[in-house]
This record gives C-alpha cells, sequence and structure tokens, in this order.
C-alpha cells in the first residue's frame, strides 16, 4: 500500500478502475483484438466476459436448466463463444448468471433442473483454456420468484466445488436476503479458497445497484475488514474488485467516483484496525473492548489530529477575522 491510491482532480479514473468488463451480446465488436488494443491504449485491460443469455427469446425463460437439450445446447454454444472472446482479449474470467428459475410450485421438477445445470455448466468448464476460470454468480430473485436456481453463495459454492479448482463464487453485496451477514460469507468463501470476485454496490431493499456505501458503509468496512484479514488484498489473491452499479438519478462518471472513494476509504479504515489489541481482546471474551477496537477504526481516521498537528502557529477562522 505503499502509494498514494486517492482520487484527485483531474486524475485519470482508470488509474482506480483499470480494467472494464464486457457484456456480450450487448457489447459485441467485429475485431475483439481490436477492442484490447484500444483498452490498452487508454491505459486499460478487459476483465471478466459475462455471457448474457437474457436477450434471447429463445432462453426466455430457461437457458442452462431448460428441459428443451437444444436450447441447453445453444447456451452452451454462446458460453464457449464467450471463452473465446476471452482469448481475443486476454481476460481470464467467464462471468456466468442466470435468470433460471421458477415462479410456482409444481412449475418444474427443482432437482431434475440442478442436474441439467450442472450437466451445463460441466461442458462449459471443460472448454476452459490454461490460465482461465469460470466465476459463477448467484441471486436471491429476479425475475424467478419461488425458486432461482442458483440463489444462493451456498449453491454457486457446490457447483463450483463439482467443477473444479478454477471455478469460484461471485458475491454481489445485494443479492441476499435482508440481514444476511455478509462478513460472515466472506469469510466462508475465503476460507475454503473460492470467493473469485466482489460485485460492490448498496442495497436498500433488494438489488438496488446503488452506489458502494450508500446504504451501509459500516457493512462495508466489515467486509474488507475480512478480506485484510486473509491477505486477499494482493493483486494476486484472485479476487477480483468489480463495481456492479445502475445508475439513473445521480450522473454515472460522478457516480462511480463516489464508489471507488468510499471503498478506498472502507480499505484505509479495516487497515487500521489494531489485530494484536482485538486479538486479546477476543481471548480475554472482553465483548465491549473487542467491539470498541472495530469501532474506532471505523470512526477515527486520524484526520482531525493530523489536521490539528499542520495548523499549529496558524491562526484559527472565525467571524471575528473574516475579510470585510
Amino acid at each position: 500500500m505503499g502509494e498514494d491510491r486517492r482520487c484527485r482532480p483531474g486524475e485519470p479514473l482508470h488509474r482506480f478502475g483499470p480494467q472494464v468488463s464486457l457484456h456480450i451480446p450487448w457489447d459485441t465488436v467485429e475485431s475483439y483484438g481490436k477492442l484490447a488494443e484500444y483498452a490498452v491504449g487508454l491505459g486499460m485491460t478487459i476483465g471478466a466476459i459475462n455471457s448474457n443469455v437474457i436477450q434471447d427469446d429463445d432462453h426466455l425463460p430457461w437457458s442452462l436448466c431448460n428441459s428443451d437439450r437444444r436450447m441447453r445446447i445453444k447456451a452452451i454454444h454462446h458460453h464457449r463463444g464467450c471463452i473465446e472472446i476471452r482469448t481475443q482479449t486476454g481476460s481470464t474470467d467467464l462471468k456466468i448468471w442466470l435468470r433460471d428459475g421458477t415462479n410456482y410450485p409444481g412449475q418444474d421438477d427443482l432437482r431434475s433442473r440442478q442436474e441439467r445445470l450442472a450437466e451445463c455448466l460441466a461442458e462449459i468448464y471443460a472448454a476452459l483454456q490454461r490460465g482461465q476460470r469460470m466465476i459463477l454468480e448467484y441471486k436471491f430473485f429476479e425475475p424467478a420468484f419461488y425458486a432461482t436456481d442458483i440463489s444462493d453463495w451456498g449453491t454457486s459454492l457446490f457447483h463450483c466445488m463439482a467443477l473444479g479448482d478454477r471455478a469460484t463464487v461471485v458475491l454481489d453485496t445485494g443479492h441476499h436476503a435482508p440481514g444476511t451477514n455478509l462478513k460472515f460469507v466472506v469469510m466462508q468463501l475465503l476460507r475454503v479458497g473460492r470467493l473469485g470476485a466482489f460485485d460492490f454496490n448498496s442495497r436498500f431493499y433488494a438489488d438496488d445497484d446503488r452506489m458502494v456505501g450508500a446504504a451501509d458503509p459500516f457493512q462495508m468496512f466489515r467486509i474488507v475488514h475480512e478480506i485484510v484479514l486473509a491477505d486477499a488484498l494482493r493483486p494476486d489473491s484472485g479476487v477480483s474488485f468489480t463495481l456492479d452499479q445502475c445508475h439513473k438519478i445521480e450522473p454515472k462518471i460522478p457516480g462511480q467516483i463516489r464508489s471507488i472513494m468510499n471503498e478506498q476509504e472502507a480499505t484505509a479504515k479495516a487497515l487500521l484496525v489494531d489485530h494484536e489489541a482485538l486479538a486479546t481482546a477476543q481471548q480475554a471474551d472482553s465483548v465491549p473492548s473487542a467491539n470498541g477496537i472495530l469501532m474506532d477504526a471505523f470512526a477515527r481516521s486520524g484526520y482531525l489530529e493530523q489536521i490539528a498537528a499542520e495548523r499549529v502557529g496558524g491562526n484559527q477562522s472565525g467571524l471575528g477575522r473574516v475579510n470585510r
């Protein structure tokens, strides 16, 4: 962390968000090699390739879980095409999110759907080339409101563990039931080495996709603290950090900048935690002390002390010193 990474006025945003993910077919171009070269010219690279199957009417309502084998084969071919795009762009990750699921009890056999899903994921995983991996997202609901086929981190993890070491879980901070302890989920996925990526955003009610830290800055701090504990801030940790947001009211670029700054602030505060003191308090079963150590790091940045020291000998501002 030896370099000051704060956003400054006039500084290129790509220094802090150096990759951009593609959604296929939304971002289809004639030459992905030229697209990659263009990105490099801007000081950027191509991130994950998202295999978007929600635009094809043949995949309404289902793709990899479809009971029609022809539709499943078509969806598999789409994912294999995304793997080829990764090869052309230098990307390493195929990101999969499916809208597959049911809206009514009895609409389809849930066990059969999981079997079809596992079979299709295995075929896609087998097409991965060296150095490439699959990152599998989940979503609590929407548009399937009775049973989403990959509805939670446990279901995603089950499928990833069956596939192999190069299959990992994507944790979207908006894709959980209310009250879910995301720090716990992050810890578990890190513990078994299966946290592949984050989709950072904020939620107030469901999958709101608001700016990072807008809803619960303390939650963001707790998540990053777990990342710090696992030493997963390293570029080679295998954990990708992505902004996945839907800017409607706020302008997109200022919204992205604010999200990056909020994420940086949460990371800085997580690095302030006195882990030696925290461990001592935990071993002594001192609940107020242990909780207070985390709260102090979250609430106290040292900024006030810093600026007070810098202003020693200066004159305070006040109404009596206003120039007229």
